[in-house]
């Protein structure tokens, strides 16, 4: 199965596995909720486009949507767990050299402090952010952000980005241009979720360019 097939057309293959293993299907939403959010090495699985066909798809009756969302808000909750303490983990192994260019301890040490002062904002708003959701809690858990707090707003992150989804999808999901052009909707998706991260990114090499051209003159 072509990856790139089946996120833009992740509807009809969830039509197809609800169609063949029934309620079974809860536990495949489950695992690869949970495989997105909580492995590094899986950011490609499907997020906002799974949990917005899973919407559409309960409006027309195949799936129970409170069901779906609770299932997945679990599934998002304990992916970014797993992740942050895999982070958690790693990184004092990691970054334990004094004198090391990329691993030094310093940078552990720096970690801690951005997270401690913004790490709530960014667990939240990283949920939004395809890739970005699985390396975040990732680095939290490298730079030892206060569990706690992690735990408060990655719940709070993780039932916001599985129920708005579902939910948008539930009621616009069934329109017809919606369900004739869903491939089209999906690429939609993707292109606002990566547009904040563009947008600061072309912001930060303009600043550069500025910045470069003011001290040349």
């Amino acid at each position: 199965m072509d990856l790139i097939e089946l996120i833009f057309h992740v509807d009809r293959y969830l039509e197809n596995l609800l169609q063949l293993i029934g309620d079974w299907a809860y536990v495949v939403l489950f695992l690869i909720i949970f495989s997105e959010t909580g492995l590094v090495v899986t950011p490609f699985l499907p997020g906002d486009s799974l949990l917005f066909a899973v919407g559409a798809l309960a409006a027309r009756g195949m799936i129970d949507p409170w069901i779906a969302s609770i299932v997945m808000s679990i599934a998002a909750v304990l992916g970014n767990v797993a992740n942050y303490h895999i982070g958690r983990f790693v990184g004092p192994k990691v970054f334990s050299k004094e004198g090391s260019l990329f691993f030094n301890r310093k940078h552990l040490d720096t970690a801690h402090a951005f997270y401690e002062r913004h790490g709530a904002k960014a667990v939240v708003i990283a949920r939004f952010l395809p890739i970005f959701r699985t390396f975040v809690p990732f680095v939290a858990g490298i730079g030892r952000m206060s569990y706690g707090k992690f735990t408060f707003y990655n719940t709070f992150g993780s039932l916001l980005w599985t129920f708005s989804f579902i939910w948008v999808g539930y009621h616009f999901g069934n329109l017809p241009f919606v369900r004739k052009h869903f491939s089209m909707v999906i690429v939609g998706i993707i292109i606002v979720s990566f547009l904040p991260t563009f947008i600061k990114l072309f912001g930060a090499i303009r600043r550069k360019l500025l910045i470069s051209e003011s001290k040349r003159l």
